[in-house]
């Protein structure tokens, strides 16, 4: 699948911004809820794991999220995630981490993208998860990008994250309890390499036009509305944009305006 290719290239990017840093460097606490580089890590090694089990063994994968439940409603992702990995940090983790990401690529490159595979809540399509991977990966990465005061320079991979957040956008408002606005708005995106993605019809003056990357950071949380050059047209758009959320889980604000941005060097 292409998607798995993807997430690996984005991998990549992350080990590179990841490999001048010491292990002091990991304990920096990011603009994420305070986590640090070390927990963002633990984080997407935890879940890439779970994520190549629910393919590789569906029973063992419902055994092991069962497993997990407690402790995480006892003491929170975190606690969890590092107490999984005994403690893991640093350059290690960041090994570990690096190991295991090429694995879990080539399990999903070779999979009928259409396979079910279950997760956390109902299941999804193999290239669904390995998107989702994607995403997450994407996401965490920013508030480590943001912390080492690192402009990042996206690819059109991120063509995938904006395809997730269009296809969340019923789920952003039902998420809510509220009703879903139609029409749904249409997106004229410019992607990193200046192509430009254009993404259903002109319907009601509903629209968002603007570059692709900054589309990603509202759907994924990573930057408020109003930190970006995005023009939103219409009030089912820009409600749109005051909600979205293309993860999974119960609704989440995105951060307050100015609160997430890259550090200054």
């Amino acid at each position: 699948m292409e998607q798995a290719d993807d997430f690996r290239r984005e991998c990549d990017a992350l080990d590179r911004l990841l490999a001048p840093l010491d292990d002091t460097d990991f304990g920096r606490a990011t603009g994420f809820k305070g986590w640090t580089i070390n927990q963002i890590l633990r984080h997407l090694h935890v879940w890439n794991y779970a994520a190549h089990l629910s393919l590789t063994d569906g029973e063992a994968f419902r055994a092991w999220m069962k497993d997990a439940g407690g402790p995480i409603g006892r003491g929170g992702m975190p606690a969890f995630e590092e107490a999984w990995l005994d403690g893991l940090s640093g350059t290690a983790l960041r090994t570990a981490w690096r190991d295991f990401y090429p694995v879990l690529t080539a399990a999903f490159s070779g999979v009928d993208p259409s396979k079910r595979v279950p997760w956390a809540g109902p299941s999804m399509s193999a290239r669904s998860s390995i998107t989702a991977r994607l995403m997450e990966s994407w996401a965490h990465a920013q508030a480590i990008y943001d912390e080492l005061g690192v402009v990042r320079d996206n690819a059109d991979r991120i063509r995938n994250i904006v395809i997730l957040g269009l296809n969340t956008y019923g789920w952003t408002f039902a998420n809510r309890k509220l009703p879903v606005p139609e029409p749904r708005p249409q997106l004229v995106l410019t992607a990193p390499s200046g192509e430009v993605w254009t993404f259903g019809e002109e319907a009601g003056g509903e629209r968002i036009t603007g570059m692709a990357e900054q589309f990603c950071q509202v759907v994924t949380q990573t930057r408020n509305i109003a930190d970006t050059g995005l023009v939103v047209s219409g009030p089912n758009a820009a409600l749109w944009m005051r909600f979205a959320q293309c993860f999974a889980g119960p609704p989440n604000d995105p951060p307050e305006p100015g609160a997430r941005r890259v550090r200054a060097a």
